[in-house]
């Protein structure tokens, strides 16, 4: 784990930089961002909490919350049918609860529990969302969009639920999501390495996803071995972020075929 750097912050500070959803691919590239963005928050709070990569962490929550909310307004303007629209007010109200206990006092380990509540809520209604979009497109890539866009998520929730672990929040149910993650996130590799639409540069990218998740996966593991310390805790933080930064691409450059 002596590879530490870096960049998704930076990365993913000029997402969602156009004023409008350009087409349906667009729409759910960030749609699925949404979800991505529900774990992340939840986990650069923990990450406070515990003094984790603490700098990183508070920039993370900060441009989560912002990215969320630019997109929500986006992808609400953009639905092409009322029940999209009526995915997204819901969504707006999820969040505003989650927000608030993000947001309304300082970090705190009293807290933490239900902030690992609340984001679930928002989870739920951020996948209902990407995949109204998915149905709306009712294209092969759409759905290729979306299973990239959900691999930023579970890169997300696992690096969450490794830091609740660490807080004993749920211990148990903590390893059992990880490990439910972790075989989602190895099979959608596969589909997405061997999907014909791959073009050279998805599996350039690929290549590199493959090589950040053996350092990410082994941190992972140690929470099921040696435990925690505040060093692999922030192994785990920065490996999380590197890996949603390369799938982030992904799935940009699949959501960018027009096929």
């Amino acid at each position: 784990m002596k590879r530490r750097v870096f960049i998704a912050s930076a990365a993913l500070a000029s997402v969602g930089v156009r004023a409008q959803v350009a087409d349906l691919n667009d729409a759910i590239n960030r749609a699925g961002r949404q979800r991505m963005l529900s774990q992340r928050a939840s986990k650069a709070y923990l990450a406070l909490v515990q003094n984790v990569e603490s700098r990183n962490a508070q920039q993370v929550l900060d441009r989560s919350i912002v990215l969320f909310e630019r997109q929500l307004a986006e992808l609400k303007t953009f639905a092409p049918s009322p029940a999209i629209r009526g995915t997204y007010d819901a969504l707006g109200g999820a969040w505003n609860d989650f927000k608030r206990e993000l947001t309304g006092t300082a970090p705190s380990r009293d807290e933490a529990a239900q902030v690992v509540k609340l984001d679930a809520a928002v989870l739920a209604l951020a996948h209902q969302g990407t995949t109204q979009y998915e149905a709306a497109s009712g294209k092969p890539v759409g759905r290729l969009v979306n299973i990239a866009g959900r691999q930023r998520m579970l890169s997300q929730r696992m690096a969450k639920f490794y830091l609740a672990g660490a807080m004993r929040i749920d211990p148990a149910g903590s390893a059992v999501e990880i490990g439910k993650a972790r075989t989602e996130f190895v099979a959608a590799l596969e589909l997405l390495r061997n999907a014909p639409e791959a073009t050279a540069q998805i599996k350039e990218e690929l290549v590199l996803a493959d090589a950040q998740w053996m350092f990410f996966n082994r941190g992972l593991q140690r929470l099921e071995g040696a435990g925690t310390s505040p060093g692999l805790m922030s192994d785990v933080f920065v490996t999380s972020e590197n890996l949603l930064a390369i799938m982030d691409r992904v799935t940009g450059l699949y959501a960018d075929l027009k096929t």
